[in-house]
């Protein structure tokens, strides 16, 4: 992959149905249009911002390693820019929390307090894996999703989610830090694979998982776009932090080997 590579940028368009196959963060309407959010991402290799603007999703994507400093605030004022909209205008602030690289969620964690702190504004710390599976539910229609991401040290970043009734991603279980020759076992065979681990460690997680996976989609990356459904749901349940709490989450401390099922 090319050191830099551009997939989207500030396009304004109106939601899509979960099922749709349409372009990247093709998310649901979950009839929060009233709302505006804001919501950035740089967990990964990616670098992405989505704006939420009254029922329609305006996003800036890019595959640009060890550019997440440089790029994201100008994204961030781009987008807000192209919307009219002053930050002190926006209803909340969502991040990626991670797990994903150290240096990524740190600085979507420290954009995001500089963000909210000025105009106090509620903040919605969104696992970065639960970003992965919302894509797949959205945009496939796959209502069963195990998510592994690359953590190095021969593990993988897991979780394993299933769409609820409005087709949210709903965590089963525990993220966690695992070998791949352990995570935990699903029960029923109808589920997906999303995330760079299943082409890292395809061999050992194949193995474990045999017969229970029935597509994978190793190269996809976490998308400000798809935190927006969950960020949206979970502040209309009353569940954000203030910007001093936005902090990443790493999972290192949580390293898990004990093989169970979900």
């Amino acid at each position: 992959m090319a050191p830099s590579q551009q997939v989207r940028h500030g396009a304004d368009r109106p939601l899509g149905s979960r099922s749709h196959r349409g372009p990247r963060n093709d998310i649901q309407d979950i009839g929060a249009r009233g709302m505006r959010l804001l919501a950035l991402d740089t967990a990964s290799e990616a670098c992405s911002v989505a704006l939420y603007l009254d029922g329609a999703l305006r996003t800036c994507y890019e595959v640009a390693p060890r550019r997440h400093a440089e790029l994201i605030l100008p994204m961030c004022d781009r987008l807000l820019a192209e919307a009219g909209l002053q930050v002190c205008q926006l209803d909340g602030v969502a991040f990626g929390r991670g797990p994903g690289s150290f240096t990524g969620v740190r600085i979507a964690a420290g954009i995001t307090q500089g963000i909210a702190f000025g105009a106090d504004l509620p903040v919605v710390p969104i696992s970065s894996l639960a970003a992965l599976a919302q894509e797949v539910i959205a945009r496939d229609g796959r209502p069963h999703v195990l998510v592994a991401l690359d953590a190095r040290m021969k593990e993988v970043y897991w979780g394993a989610y299933r769409a609820d009734d409005t087709g949210l991603a709903t965590l089963l279980g525990e993220e966690m830090v695992v070998a791949p020759a352990h995570v935990p076992l699903p029960k029923g065979r109808d589920w997906v694979g999303v995330g760079q681990g299943w082409k890292s460690y395809a061999e050992s997680l194949n193995t474990r998982l045999h017969g229970r996976v029935g597509h994978r989609y190793p190269d996809r990356l976490p998308q400000a776009g798809y935190l927006i459904p969950l960020a949206l749901a979970a502040l209309e349940r009353g569940e954000f932090v203030s910007a001093d709490q936005a902090r990443p989450v790493y999972l290192r401390d949580k390293v898990t080997h004990r093989p169970t099922t979900v």
